[in-house]
């Protein structure tokens, strides 16, 4: 009996493995001194990085490094991460990114993730200037994808931004994991989170404090999932503004579980404008919150006329539906605790409470509906409303 033995030998002439690339930014030019300019040394990392078909890595050492407004654009041959230990830093004159919107954008790019980091927006120059009523540009937000997919951003600090911080848009399977985001309760337009137009987005172990929207949903966002998130000060999370259009997409399948919110100035919230719309709300859940002295625990505003431009005298189009509160409990800074002022045209529907206790003080707290059906069950304090 004979044997036949086979051997293969593996050399890299017959199987190559690629081998990660890591562009340190230093090394192309940038400087941590908090006062060179070191956007063109970002760039020269993102280009090379860009242009490589294996995974690749650019460092951003520890240091401050000044960046002024910047573009990472795709598409890209291979996946690249941001490995950030430094912070990068707006430029201190408020006027060179306040006017054109935007300070650290991605657009069209698939498979970019950012790790650690700080971002220092300088914002307090922009909102001193916006309180005195002077004519000050509107602002940048920070850091904005757009058009992209298969983002992930874990563990970054966004800190006074001049605008919106983080701002997600016309994305898919985007992860945002132990994001802290930290502003002035006094800022103007500083929404921690801002998500629009985008679908399969996770956001997780948030930390927010800032002067607007801890996080806010635009037009056009599906599938949103937002856990174990902290949210004050603040003005809550918020699904709106939505019906500023009169054809606008809708929001669906938004789920808010396991958050606290302390001293904001809403809990979980609604908010349409006081026009026609077609767009719509529906297959919300919020579940497993504490509110611990929000003014608004519990609101839906569907007469959102700021100014009274553009509005008055007419009433939301946006269609509210299939809404669940399950398991809310804490204090109201308002006696009334839950409010629903709904829509003539388009009443809500759908609205469950189910085991919400709300208190106000050593007072009662109540609740209003206008315009609003639905469904009570368990202990539900202030007594509902609800039509059913």
């Amino acid at each position: 009996m004979s044997t036949m033995v086979l051997m293969i030998n593996l050399t890299s002439s017959s199987v190559a493995f690629a081998a990660p690339t890591t562009f340190n930014v230093v090394d192309l030019g940038a400087k941590g001194d908090g006062r060179t300019d070191s956007t063109r040394a970002f760039l020269r990392a993102w280009e090379s990085g860009c242009a490589s078909p294996s995974s690749t890595t650019i460092y951003v050492p520890q240091g401050r490094y000044l960046l002024n407004e910047v573009l990472f654009t795709g598409e890209c041959k291979g996946r690249v991460t941001f490995k950030i230990d430094g912070t990068l830093v707006a430029p201190s004159d408020y006027r060179i990114l306040g006017t054109s919107g935007k300070w650290i954008t991605f657009n069209k790019v698939q498979g970019v993730s950012i790790s650690g980091g700080i971002l220092d927006g300088q914002g307090a120059g922009l909102w001193a200037c916006k309180a005195t009523g002077k004519n000050c540009p509107f602002g940048a937000r920070s850091l904005e994808f757009t058009y992209s997919s298969e983002i992930t951003i874990t563990g970054l600090t966004s800190m006074n931004s001049q605008i919106f911080h983080i701002v997600i848009h016309d994305c898919k399977n985007v992860k945002l994991q132990q994001v802290q985001v930290t502003a002035s309760g006094n800022s103007p337009n500083t929404d921690g989170i801002h998500v629009q137009g985008s679908t399969d987005v996770t956001i997780t172990q948030a930390n927010i404090k800032t002067g607007d929207d801890c996080i806010s949903i635009g037009p056009g966002t599906t599938n949103l999932w937002m856990e174990n998130i902290n949210c004050g000060p603040g003005h809550g999370i918020s699904i709106g503004s939505l019906g500023k259009a009169a054809n606008e997409q809708g929001v669906q399948n938004v789920t808010v579980k396991t958050a606290t919110f302390s001293g904001s100035q809403n809990g979980v919230r609604i908010k349409t404008w006081a026009r026609p719309s077609t767009g719509y709300v529906k297959g919300v859940l919020f579940e497993d919150i504490i509110i611990n002295n929000a003014r608004n625990p519990i609101i839906i505003d569907q007469d959102y006329c700021p100014h009274n431009e553009g509005c008055p005298g007419q009433v939301s189009g946006v269609k509210i539906s299939d809404v669940v509160y399950r398991n809310i409990r804490g204090s109201s800074g308002s006696q009334v605790a839950m409010k629903f002022d709904c829509s003539p045209k388009t009443p809500c529907s759908g609205i469950v409470l189910n085991n919400v206790d709300l208190t106000y003080g050593s007072k009662s707290a109540s609740s209003s509906c206008i315009n609003a059906d639905g469904s009570a069950f368990g202990l539900v304090h202030p007594s509902s409303c609800l039509a059913a």
